[in-house]
């Protein structure tokens, strides 16, 4: 076979050849440059924003690439423009769905409701709840709290209803501790402030509320309102409750038992009545 034989009109073999080294070095040298800036901006930019313009550099690079061997190869732009726009318009009737997740995806990047490791709950109800590992142009990653991987389209992910755990730098949580009437109330109040007060992740402001908020039949209920950083929220909630019931306890203060009151008519009464 000669090299340089014709093709197709006046494209050759070696012109294909050339185009597709040029394409071939484009998409080489996007990759390199989008991985060297996540190396060099990983503690400066956030990881979903840092992922986003990496990879739309990457396929800046492989759009260059592309128009840039379009004179090789010998083709019309505009005729390609119009054959593009035919096809589009095919494309968009056969998948609008894909579409509009797309705008829903651009939407998503900059608004920023929400951000890769986030901790949301997508949906009312029963909605999806979980860590934020990808936010993809069509797709948002999320993996739950019991390791199962979801991919949720982003055009529900943006038109539902998303609750972001980790937006607010700090997050209240609450226990509702039952004392038996025996014990000293205000003794118990003063053991859990100083628990709160002692606790390194305990935030001082805003400040934590202690105080008797009812009396049931059973117990003195102290309500307890505790702020922390939304990053250990959970870890703080699970170590004071903890302290909170075992420091009580070496105290002699506890919680106690449902208990209930039956009264019995004697005899007399019940032959009071019958009459």
């Amino acid at each position: 076979m000669i090299l340089n034989r014709v093709l197709y009109g006046d494209v050759t073999v070696m012109n294909v050849l050339v185009s597709l080294l040029i394409l071939f070095l484009m998409v080489l040298i996007g990759k390199a440059i989008s991985l060297n800036l996540k190396k060099l901006l990983k503690d400066k930019v956030s990881r979903d924003s840092l992922n986003t313009t990496s990879r739309v550099i990457y396929y800046l690079f492989i759009i260059g690439g592309f128009f840039a061997i379009l004179p090789i190869l010998q083709i019309n732009l505009s005729g390609l423009l119009v054959a593009g726009g035919l096809m589009a318009i095919v494309i968009g009737f056969a998948s609008q769905s894909i579409v509009t997740n797309l705008i829903s995806g651009i939407f998503l990047t900059i608004e920023r409701p929400l951000q890769v490791d986030d901790v949301v709950s997508i949906g009312a109800g029963e909605g999806t709840m979980g860590i934020v590992e990808d936010i993809r142009i069509i797709s948002t990653s999320i993996r739950t709290f019991d390791g199962v991987y979801v991919r949720i389209p982003n055009e529900k992910v943006f038109t539902n209803s998303i609750t972001n755990y980790l937006e607010n730098v700090a997050r209240r949580f609450e226990y509702v501790v039952g004392i038996r009437y025996s014990d000293d109330a205000g003794e118990a109040v003063e053991i859990i402030k100083q628990l709160i007060e002692d606790h390194p992740l305990a935030l001082k402001n805003p400040p934590p509320q202690v105080f008797v908020q009812n009396l049931g039949s059973s117990s003195v209920d102290i309500t307890v309102r505790i702020w922390a950083p939304s990053t250990e929220w959970f870890r703080v909630r699970m170590e004071l409750l903890w302290k909170i019931k075992k420091t009580l306890e070496e105290n002699d203060i506890k919680v106690p038992f449902n208990q209930q009151e039956v009264w019995f008519l004697n005899d007399l009464e019940i032959e009071q009545k019958k009459n």
